[in-house]
């Protein structure tokens, strides 16, 4: 008989006594989590949100919701992020810095460096694995872009999905941008489609805050010992704007004034408001933005048009996060729970100095003009009908006062509006703090604030040091000093350096020797927008700061210097990639498949085939589509006719032939013969070519929408049939092979749509 033994190979620890029964043996249970009955902590992510585009910070836009936090809260005016998405979440998600968890850039690339992964390095643990470690429960809707995107379709590999990164649940899309109203989803690690379409009133920002508040509610109905963390990312302000008709027209002749006027009330109001202080200066208008009085009568019309869908895309946003709101304070939440609210960089510039009903127009030289877009696409702007992005000078006006724009280390890129809100720790709302802070102090702040220590080692991973510092020190005084060394900037060669109030910056020229760039020096202290250079009456203090850039560059891994943007995007056909190769087969069903792992037809020369087998009925619905309404492929049978449609903007050529097969095996295809930048679309039936169409311009980006073999899902590339249209008999398989190489043209086109997914 066993005399008193409590090792257990399942638990070597185990702190009670096992013996021959359980009557003479004393049990013992795990201690359990420390972090149960903490407070709730929110991270409500906006993308492409300029610093004063809440009208806390300074606009005439309508953000109450966003205005109660700050009410409640503390605003930070001094915050500042990576100046593109993925880098900035990732270091929100970790507290450090974004080129030492391997995420210099979009997760889109992945440039053979450990600063450049596409995935955060597992020795930088997210918020969401240190706080389950806790007892959190850990939820993650919309926005995610931290995947390598060849990594995103449902074969994997999942490493560096949410739910792998320590999100007990997902719901949202893991690409860089959606349609609002026909998104790419995916729950958990399954692609979906969205629960209703846009006639029956669906939009994403709503479907996020109701999954948001379904998955609290089940918590705190079973288990309200749990807090939890929500990580809730919207698709807004990136485009494609859309926003429901209401708000659309709600918005309509709000802008008649133009950039200029608007700018300059938006720039009285911050020092009204104490955002900024009352000696800062309005930088100028960026190259390339003109004054507004120089602009034609349709310029104009156009340009307020989509500024309107921009403001009533973040009006609703903000209609979402009330929704949010409420719920917490039906359910007596709000008081224990932290909110951070924030932008992950400045305003965009990728709607060009004009803006775009539809940016692929942009993407494949087909330009569009104004006077026509005015005639014939203006009431589409913000709608299902259009993928619009506004002109340089509202985003500008969105990153009032500072100039330049995302991706540029400028103030118009880095510095973004930051509240604070949590009830039960903070004892005087309603403030402004001017200190430096930093995307990374984030998560520091979370873990100061909730008493928690990060682990030496999560999940079998020896942890890097936090780079952040917590603001815990911000919450019930505005008038300590900032606390924090020093922090460096960089983005495709565009560097900065702040360091005791002092920041140099310089805006890095493609192919230009580093050496070569030219450095500016301002004490941000005292001059917010950037517009009192001091390395002329400062160069030691300026040599002194570049000095400390290499030296900070060196220790958190910015090196080796990229200032390749687009042409990264290229760098597809790499060991392990789904682009290794010029071949691509699928054994249908599958599920839908993302855009950067759709085969690269890209102009080439192409040619489908699919292998069915027919029954005893005609056979009908869709083979093969890929895009969307606006531009893209549909290969489909309706009527018993076999049709190619090659949606170019709207613009379609069809192949079309009469189509009648026995029951049994069959093939059948499609052909794409490029000549220059022209071609032709032959279908084929059993090896036989049965009809064929001119292509006068080929289109070389086929949109953002990914792939589905065997339906149309999401946004239908025709108006022939209602989404999905399944194909009613077997199909067994589909095949495509690239047949030649994609011309320097079509590669520039598609680096500059993926450079756009930022």
């Amino acid at each position: 008989m066993a005399q008193n033994k409590s090792v257990h190979p399942n638990e070597p620890d185990f702190a009670g006594t096992i013996d021959s029964s359980y009557q003479t043996s004393t049990p013992a249970w795990p201690d359990l989590p420390m972090g149960l009955h903490g407070a709730n902590v929110i991270t409500i992510v906006f993308d492409d949100m300029g610093f004063s585009h809440p009208s806390c910070f300074g606009s005439t836009l309508h953000t109450p919701n966003i205005d109660r936090l700050a009410q409640n809260g503390l605003r930070y005016t001094g915050f500042h992020t990576t100046a593109l998405c993925s880098p900035s979440r990732a270091s929100l998600l970790t507290g450090r810095n974004h080129h030492a968890v391997g995420m210099r850039g979009v997760s889109n690339w992945n440039t053979g460096f450990p600063n450049m992964r596409g995935g955060i390095t597992p020795k930088a643990a997210t918020m969401a694995e240190v706080l389950r470690l806790e007892g959190y429960a850990t939820l993650c809707a919309g926005k995610w872009h931290l995947a390598p995107m060849e990594e995103c379709t449902a074969a994997g590999p999942h490493t560096n999905w949410p739910l792998q990164k320590g999100f007990d649940r997902f719901y949202g899309f893991l690409n860089g941008e959606t349609d609002q109203f026909y998104p790419e989803l995916t729950r958990d690690n399954q692609h979906i489609l969205p629960p209703r379409t846009p006639e029956e009133g669906y939009h994403l920002s709503e479907d996020l805050v109701d999954q948001s508040t379904t998955w609290i509610r089940d918590l705190v109905s079973v288990r309200p010992d749990r807090p939890f963390y929500l990580y809730l990312a919207f698709g807004a302000q990136h485009a494609p704007h859309h926003a429901p008709d209401s708000y659309l027209a709600k918005w309509r002749g709000k802008f008649d004034e133009g950039w200029d006027v608007h700018r300059d009330v938006w720039f009285k109001r911050q020092i009204e408001m104490g955002i900024v202080p009352p000696d800062t200066v309005l930088s100028p208008r960026n190259p390339g933005v003109r004054p507004w009085v120089e602009l034609t009568a349709n310029e104009k019309l156009f340009a307020c048009r989509l500024q309107e869908a921009f403001a009533a895309m973040l009006d609703h946003t903000d209609a979402q996060i009330g929704r949010l709101l409420d719920f917490l304070d039906k359910h007596n939440l709000t008081d224990n729970t932290m909110i951070a609210l924030l932008s992950d960089n400045g305003a965009s510039r990728e709607g060009g100095p004009q803006g775009v009903v539809d940016e692929f127009s942009f993407f494949n030289s087909m330009w569009e003009d104004v006077d026509d877009m005015v005639a014939n696409r203006l009431d589409d702007i913000g709608t299902k009908n259009a993928h619009s992005n506004y002109p340089w000078g509202w985003s500008q006006v969105g990153n009032t006062p500072s100039r330049w724009y995302k991706s540029q280390t400028y103030g118009g890129g880095i510095r973004d509006s930051l509240i604070l809100h949590w009830p039960k720790g903070i004892d005087q709302p309603g403030g402004i703090r001017s200190q430096f802070c930093h995307i990374t102090d984030i998560a520091p702040t979370v873990y100061d604030a909730l008493g928690i220590t990060v682990p030496p080692v999560v999940n079998g991973h020896g942890q890097m040091p936090m780079h952040g510092e917590s603001l815990t020190y911000t919450f019930n005084t505005s008038t300590r000093e900032t606390k924090r060394g020093p922090q460096y900037f960089e983005m495709m060669g565009h560097r900065a350096i702040w360091a005791d109030g002092y920041k140099a910056v310089t805006f890095h020229d493609q192919n230009v020797p580093y050496e070569n760039d030219t450095w500016g020096l301002y004490k941000l202290d005292e001059d917010f927008s950037e517009m009192h250079d001091l390395s002329t009456t400062q160069p030691a203090k300026l040599k002194e700061m570049i000095a400390l850039w290499w030296e900070q560059a060196e220790l958190h891994g910015v090196l080796p210097l990229d200032d390749r943007g687009i042409e990264i995007f290229g760098s597809k056909s790499r060991p392990g990639s789904p682009h290794y190769g010029n071949t691509y087969t699928y054994y249908p069903p599958v599920a839908h498949i993302p855009a950067d792992a759709c085969p690269l037809l890209s102009g080439r020369a192409w040619t489908i085939t699919a292998d069915i087998v027919v029954g005893n009925q005609p056979i009908e619905g869709v083979i093969y589509a890929r895009g969307a309404h606006n531009i893209g492929h549909s290969f489909f049978v309706k009527d018993s006719v076999l049709h190619f449609d090659y949606n170019a903007l709207g613009k379609h050529q069809r192949a079309s032939a009469p189509i009648s097969l026995q029951p049994g095996n069959h093939q059948i295809g499609v052909r794409f013969d490029r000549e220059d930048s022209t071609g032709t679309i032959t279908l084929m039936v059993d090896g036989k070519d049965v009809g064929s169409v001119h292509i006068p311009k080929i289109v070389r980006v086929l949109g953002s929408m990914g792939m589905d073999l065997g339906s149309d899902q999401l946004s239908p590339v025709v108006s022939d049939y209602v989404a999905p249209f399944a194909f009613n008999s077997t199909l067994s398989k589909v095949h495509f092979e690239i047949r030649s190489r994609a011309t320097k043209a079509d590669i520039d086109a598609f680096l500059i749509t993926e450079a756009a997914k930022e």
